[in-house]
């Protein structure tokens, strides 16, 4: 049964008669007439009762009718997005993102670009930055969002899209001081939870480095690939940490923030756009322009 026949039996199903079917159908009666006929010998069962008053379905047809709407509304849906995507106007973008994304950044973006472009299809994937690296690279998402500098081998475009200093991420029952802040020294003492050195290595040179330049020897005792489980790590006692700011809108059971009070060495977070350089526009260059708030890619 091809759609030219499942529309013409719903538009008879609705219609009630074959003469205001075949007006709505744009047909002549005889042809659609012709059409049922034909496809009635075909399945081997009647579809419709016909009298002088009209047409009305017998029980095969009510036993397929609501299968044919629903074919009908999959071909249409298809054909429209075949045609959208002919236009340019849908498609589907897949954005790898790390934690610190998804407080303000990501959700910004989505919101804008989901106005501009409604028959998107969105693919988010929460990765660390060097498995975003090697998804660009190798095609399995088409922008990335994390914390640079990185090493990719493909040309890219890349998009700074704002820093964050650091703050300490600390058991919930230890005591602050007056000031609500910590130093160095209390974070060298515990040792850092932190994210393994292949994920971001140039970061965490930096902060140790920092750490080293104030006097403190730091050891980072536990690494985590992700901000949940570096929290979760804290909150079980088994060191502190340094993330950035927007973390506090994070909130997990057993964990405190505060400043650090002498930490204007550490180094900042810094979080990127990184996209494929294409010959021709696509949806992660204009994803990368509301990111950016028009701002040109690097």
């Amino acid at each position: 049964m091809d759609t030219r026949q499942m529309r013409c039996i719903v538009a008879v199903a609705e219609a009630g008669s074959l003469t205001r079917a075949a007006e709505r159908l744009g047909l002549a009666q005889p042809a659609l007439t012709q059409t049922l006929n034909r496809l009635e010998q075909e399945i081997g069962t009647r579809l419709f009762t016909r009298t002088r008053r009209g047409a009305t379905l017998t029980e095969a047809g009510l036993a397929v009718i609501d299968d044919l709407r629903a074919s009908l509304a999959y071909s249409d849906t298809a054909a429209e997005r075949a045609r959208a995507m002919g236009a340019g106007r849908a498609g589907r973008l897949t954005v790898g993102f790390v934690t610190h994304a998804v407080y303000e950044v990501l959700p910004n973006a989505l919101r804008r670009l989901r106005a501009e472009h409604p028959q998107l299809d969105v693919v988010l994937r929460e990765m660390s930055n060097a498995e975003q690296v090697a998804a660009l690279e190798g095609g399995r998402i088409d922008i990335a969002l994390l914390h640079p500098p990185v090493s990719v081998t493909a040309r890219v475009h890349e998009l700074r899209l704002g820093e964050e200093a650091m703050v300490a991420a600390l058991p919930a029952d230890w005591p602050l001081a007056d000031d609500g802040c910590v130093s160095l020294a209390d974070i060298a003492r515990h040792g850092l939870v932190w994210f393994p050195e292949e994920q971001i290595p140039a970061l965490r040179a930096q902060l140790l480095g920092a750490l080293r330049r104030a006097g403190h020897e730091t050891r980072v005792v536990q690494d985590a690939n992700r901000t949940l489980t570096v929290l979760a790590c804290v909150a079980a006692g088994l060191g502190w940490s340094l993330l950035p700011r927007s973390v506090r809108a994070l909130r997990h059971e057993g964990v405190r923030y505060a400043e650090v009070r002498d930490g204007a060495g550490l180094p900042a977070f810094e979080l990127s756009a990184l996209w494929l350089a294409r010959s021709r526009p696509t949806f992660a260059d204009a994803f990368a322009a509301l990111l950016g708030s028009g701002s040109a890619p690097a």
